[in-house]
Parts: structure tokens; C-alpha cells; sequence
């Protein structure tokens, strides 16, 4: 199992970011993914989720803002991050399943700061 994000940034508040994940190594199309983020000095938070019928959770802190995402032809999912604030600052990782707690990438940094 290969995960690999991309897209983390420095962006303003308010401002908007996406991140990809590409996968391979297993057949992707059939699992579950999921985003997490870990803050500077705190744990491992769930962010999102995306099923194999597409359909969707989210955490209430990112409800209405953030957009999960995935295209099984290209092996990749997203994650649309929309009106981004100070506390959104993370490294985010894409997992297997549906909880954040499966296979992860190395993660991808984002900073939210004026």
C-alpha cells in the first residue's frame, strides 16, 4: 500500500486549498478512504470520509466547509478545503477506511496564517 498527498500550502484565513492523495498497491476502488490531520502537540483528528458508493461524512468542525472527493479512474482522492481558519492548521493524511486510523501517507502540511 502506497499513499501520497500533496497540495498542503501556506494559505490566509478564508482562503481555500486541495489536497490529492494517489494510491496504489491496492485495489482502490474498493475501500473506503479517509482524511485526517494531526495539530502541532495534539493527536490524530478523523476529517472525512468518502465510501466506495460515494457516499459522504464529515466532522462537524469541517461540515459545510471541507469537500471529500474521489476519482477511482485515477486512483486519487481529494479533499476540497474551503474558508480555511487558523485551527485548520495540520498535517493532513490520507488512510484506508473510513476512520483515519488505517495505512497512511506521509503527510501533507498546512498552515493557515495572515
Amino acid at each position: 500500500v502506497q499513499l501520497v498527498e500533496s497540495g498542503g500550502n501556506l494559505v490566509q484565513p478564508g482562503g481555500s486549498l486541495r489536497l490529492s492523495c494517489a494510491a496504489s498497491g491496492f485495489t482502490f476502488s474498493s475501500s473506503p478512504m479517509s482524511w485526517a490531520r494531526q495539530a502541532p502537540g495534539k493527536g490524530l483528528d478523523w476529517v472525512s470520509a468518502i465510501y466506495t458508493d460515494g457516499d459522504t461524512l464529515y466532522a462537524d468542525s469541517v461540515k459545510g466547509r471541507f469537500t471529500i472527493s474521489r476519482d477511482n479512474a485515477k486512483n486519487t482522492v481529494y479533499l476540497q478545503m474551503n474558508s480555511l481558519k487558523a485551527e485548520d492548521t495540520a498535517v493532513y493524511y490520507c488512510a484506508m477506511g473510513p476512520l483515519g486510523l488505517g495505512p497512511r501517507g506521509q503527510g501533507t502540511q498546512v498552515t493557515v496564517s495572515s
